[in-house]
């Protein structure tokens, strides 16, 4: 009698507890890095819109107004006669999470001319880890 080739169902069984094996052990890792890059990419378009706000300033002495938000980094403001943009090379990012940036000018700290901030992953004022608040106060 000829044999079949093929797996036994022992086999298949003991390759699916492996691979399940693998993949709890590696998808929490995976996603944790996940959080941390977003938490990384908010901190560099931060940076980015804080550069263009300093060239805005230097063209229109002054940041833009609460009410021309970061908007004024791509399209010009009425009140701009300086104005000598795009400061930015694309419309202003949302967040990381999908929600825009917060802007206010001045800052709510003595001394600060602006803030641009996210909420972080909850969306809400305060919160640690990824619910962290992460800007320029």
């Amino acid at each position: 009698m000829r044999r079949q080739a093929g797996f036994t169902l022992l086999e298949l069984l003991v390759v699916i507890v492996i691979i399940g094996l693998l993949a709890g052990y590696v998808a929490p890792r995976y996603f944790s890095q996940v959080g941390r890059s977003e938490v990384q990419v908010a901190r560099s378009q931060i940076d980015s819109l804080e550069k263009a706000l300093d060239q805005f300033r230097l063209d229109v002495r002054r940041y833009p107004s609460p009410e021309e938000g970061l908007e004024a980094l791509v399209a010009k403001p009425a009140s701009a006669a300086n104005w000598n943009g795009p400061y930015l090379k694309k419309a202003v990012p949302a967040d990381p999470w999908g929600r825009p940036y917060m802007y206010r000018a001045p800052g709510s700290k003595p001394g600060h001319e602006f803030e641009v901030v996210s909420f972080g992953r909850d969306g809400k004022a305060g919160g640690s880890g990824e619910d962290a608040d992460i800007g320029i106060y």
